[in-house]
């Protein structure tokens, strides 16, 4: 049974820092590509972020509003894919989700669709105030 786990949500003052973890059982991350999503109260499910499968082109690819913010990493041996994210502000505040995709094929203009992603985690909240 394939599940995903997010976890290392919390609460944060602006300009603070936090690195949520995405984990797998029954499931190779570094075969896929794993995206970040986030959902804010009464807003649509955002794409936060995406990475490439290991043996994929490499890439990484991030929404305009976390540029220069947020890393995307993996770590392969720990069945790993992280979101570092600095400098957070208060509209970063949203519960997170990863979710794998079953292809790279086009991920370059596909990261960012909701329906492409295959299996999610249950979520982990993060609030940013002060």
């Amino acid at each position: 049974q394939v599940q995903l786990v997010e976890s290392g949500g919390g609460s944060v003052q602006p300009g603070g820092s936090l690195r949520l973890s995405c984990s797998a059982s029954g499931f190779t991350l570094a075969d896929y590509p794993i995206g970040w999503f986030r959902q804010a109260p009464g807003k649509e499910q955002e794409a936060v972020s995406c990475i490439s499968k290991v043996n994929g082109d490499g890439r990484t690819f991030y929404t305009d509003s976390v540029k220069g913010r947020f890393t995307i990493s993996r770590d392969v041996a720990k069945n790993t894919v992280y979101l570092q994210m600095t400098d957070l502000k208060p509209e970063d505040t949203a519960v997170y989700y990863c979710a794998s995709n079953p292809t790279e094929h086009g991920l370059w203009y596909r990261w960012r669709r909701v329906g492409e992603y295959e299996h999610w985690g249950q979520g982990t909240q993060v609030t940013v105030s002060s």
